[in-house]
């Protein structure tokens, strides 16, 4: 069967159309059901204008027989048709978990703001709403026009008066949509923004406490949060105004009706039974129209939450499976690199072109603000804000697998984000940890006697970002984690920032070691003393490459630089 025009707009709705069969099962158990809720109405048509007439015990207990067995049957076919929908909303999660995880990863990766949680809590919103009351009256409304139909059969005023209080219900329906989303839908940001903030700030809390930030954060907490409460409380009032008047008008409902079917009775138009049961079904017709207006406000949480996750997974389509490629050698190009930023009108690198050998050690320098950690991320292929090409042993690195070139890059970057687990699981990038490997990247870190002192010693848990250790502690662990598993290619991004003087000497001992074994070592660094570990020097200047070359040539050219006074309006020579 093919896929209707409106499901191919985007890949959630194609997600939701895949469950088309389960939906189907779904309706027609509602269909059944509904069906079923005419036994009431019959029953007690059949008690008052039969049992009480004939006086017949067989007939009573041949007609309440079949009327448990149907009531069995209704409430069988509603156990079933919950426990599929929860089914479906359980598939429903695993087709489109790994896809929102790694469609907010990206989001989170491009520096597009907002909260990386926020898609989470959508599919969680949209999956409940489909296994909740909601989804059952939207199945149940098309029933609606059926029981009116019944009405009309056991008298036409009373098909009327049916009619009326649908139109009515209708209304209020519309009338909350209309009230209430721009208020909901203002009060649902409001709170994204208020929890937003707060995470940020409980992030850094040594700072706020040293500094004595904690007041003057809490009263623009408190603005964003008065904000927030002031929506809500408005958005509440309105639903609950609606509500009100709902419930007016389904009592409204349920009296007239008995009472205009009593005007009928007397008018000998209507039997007694018959206004009974008219009085049932008339409620009957009404209540997937009265459950639509009561869940109203969740039905609006999950429309917003599937354009969110809609438009989500529409900005970061799953990425292509990459060609599978030997080993890298770490031979690396860049051509014509540009890269940008949303906030910045100039770009930040400006047309970079530089070949890099493999084996070979490339010091990266240049004053603050000049685009080095720029160019390191751009070097292992995470700024997404890029023009030019950079390629690895003569392919772009968009060209490769992602998880495949993984374990062959190192990456240390200036801020150190370290994860919840233990020593041993981050060092291992939370894969399969081998203990050899572990041990070998501690030893080059000059992390691994400090971690055996230590109360688990590799087993000790991080805590949350790492917090249990030190700025050292942490930045050699994840110098640690950059070395795991022999690299191809390794970009330290002032890696000696936080190191002493023997964490410096282990740091120029494991990048000796590591060019001897053929991996490309990128040394983003402020201080002269590691540079004596390159071969090659890079100085940038303004995202311009001010120089480029072996490293003895280059520093020659800084001292004479430095020692020749430039003439006035020429710039001091500099060699290639």
């Amino acid at each position: 069967m093919n896929t209707p025009a409106f499901f191919q707009r985007s890949e959630l709705r194609a997600v939701l159309w895949r469950f088309r069969r389960e939906f189907f099962v779904c309706v027609v158990f509602s269909a059944i059901i509904n069906l079923l809720m005419l036994t009431p109405t019959l029953y007690m048509l059949q008690l008052f204008d039969r049992v009480m007439i004939s006086q017949s015990l067989f007939t009573l207990a041949a007609m309440t027989l079949v009327m448990l067995f149907l009531f069995a049957v209704m409430s069988f076919t509603e156990w079933l048709r919950s426990r599929l929908l929860v089914r479906l909303g359980v598939r429903l999660d695993e087709e489109l978990n790994t896809r929102v995880f790694k469609a907010s990863f990206e989001a989170q990766l491009r520096q597009l703001g907002g909260n990386p949680s926020q898609a989470f809590s959508d599919l969680t919103n949209l999956r409940q709403f489909m296994t909740g009351n909601g989804l059952f009256a939207f199945m149940d409304a098309p029933w609606t026009p059926i029981y009116l139909a019944v009405l009309f059969m056991l008298h036409p005023w009373l098909g009327v008066i049916g009619v009326v209080f649908s139109l009515i219900l209708l209304a209020l329906a519309w009338f909350s949509n209309r009230t209430t989303q721009a208020p909901l839908e203002k009060a649902m940001e409001a709170s994204g923004h208020t929890s937003t903030f707060v995470q940020s700030k409980l992030r850094n809390a040594e700072v706020i406490e040293a500094m004595g930030m904690l007041g003057d954060l809490r009263r623009h907490w408190l603005v964003r949060h008065r904000n927030h409460l002031r929506l809500n409380s408005t958005a509440t009032d309105v639903s609950a105004r609606v509500q009100a008047l709902t419930k007016f008008v389904r009592y409204t409902q349920q009296s007239l009706a008995l009472g205009a079917g009593a005007l009928l009775v007397i008018q000998g138009e209507l039997t007694a039974g018959a206004m009974i049961a008219a009085n049932v079904l008339m409620g009957r017709a009404t209540q997937p129209l009265d459950m639509m207006v009561g869940t109203w406000k969740s039905f609006l949480g999950a429309r917003k939450a599937f354009e969110r996750l809609e438009g989500l997974l529409e900005r970061h389509p799953a990425r292509e499976t990459g060609r599978v490629h030997d080993v890298p050698r770490g031979e690396m190009r860049i051509e014509s690199l540009f890269a940008t930023a949303p906030s910045r009108k100039d770009p930040i690198l400006k047309g970079l072109t530089a070949d890099f050998p493999a084996g070979e050690v490339i010091g990266i320098i240049g004053p603050s603000g000049s685009g080095k950690s720029t160019l390191a991320r751009s070097l292992v292929g995470i700024w997404p804000y890029t023009e030019g090409r950079v390629l690895i042993d003569g392919e772009a690195i968009d060209g490769w697998d992602r998880d495949e070139l993984g374990p062959f890059i190192g990456y240390l970057p200036q801020d150190i984000e370290l994860f919840e687990g233990t020593i041993a699981e981050n060092i291992a990038r939370f894969g399969t940890i081998d203990s050899e490997k572990v041990i070998r990247a501690c030893h080059r870190a000059g992390v691994h006697d400090m971690i055996l002192r230590l109360p688990k010693g590799y087993d000790t848990p991080m805590g949350e970002a790492g917090n249990m250790l030190s700025g050292g502690q942490r930045q050699r662990i994840g110098l640690a984690r950059a070395m795991y598993g022999d690299p191809s290619i390794l970009v330290l991004d002032e890696p000696n920032s936080n190191l002493d003087e023997v964490g410096e000497a282990a740091l120029l001992k494991a990048v000796q070691d590591l060019k001897a074994q053929g991996c490309t070592v990128f040394l983003i660094t402020h201080r002269s003393g590691i540079l004596a570990a390159t071969d090659r020097l890079l100085l940038l200047k303004d995202g311009e490459i001010a120089l480029y070359g072996p490293r003895q040539q280059v520093i020659a050219a800084l001292q004479a630089s430095a020692a020749a006074p430039a003439t006035p309006g020429h710039a001091a020579p500099q060699p290639a």
